[in-house]
């Protein structure tokens, strides 16, 4: 990584819902971007913290116990094995950090709706 890393023309090269791409790396841990709208599943990481970054739109982590409301700037970190489920009701722009190789799904024991792919996160 010789390069700076413009988001907005990182988010503007794709268009598909729920499918992180990878822009960048630290150490061990994967920065990426991803274009959520509508529900994610319920899930959980049962190793990793999970960070979430509003770019741009608005969002919510729904946890078992309240709701995040996130607004552009704002981040929240879902601590390891909290079950949390990515909300957007008019789409969102956001930033994930979190270790390589980490699945977009975690442990979750629902069905995947067609809408989403388990990933690891793809190369931009």
């Amino acid at each position: 990584m010789n390069d700076k890393i413009n988001l907005a023309q990182a988010l503007a090269s794709f268009d598909d819902q729920w499918a992180p791409r990878n822009v960048a790396a630290v150490n061990d841990y994967d920065v990426r971007i991803v274009h959520i709208e509508g529900e994610f599943v319920w899930h959980s990481h049962d190793d990793t913290d999970e960070l979430f970054l509003v770019v741009d739109g608005e969002a919510q982590i729904h946890l078992r116990d309240r709701i995040i409301n996130l607004q552009p700037g704002e981040l929240f970190v879902v601590p390891k094995g909290v079950e949390h489920k990515p909300v957007s009701e008019h789409g969102a722009d956001l930033l994930l950090f979190e270790p390589g190789g980490t699945t977009n799904t975690g442990t979750t024991d629902e069905a995947l709706p067609d809408h989403i792919q388990t990933t690891a996160g793809v190369a931009l």
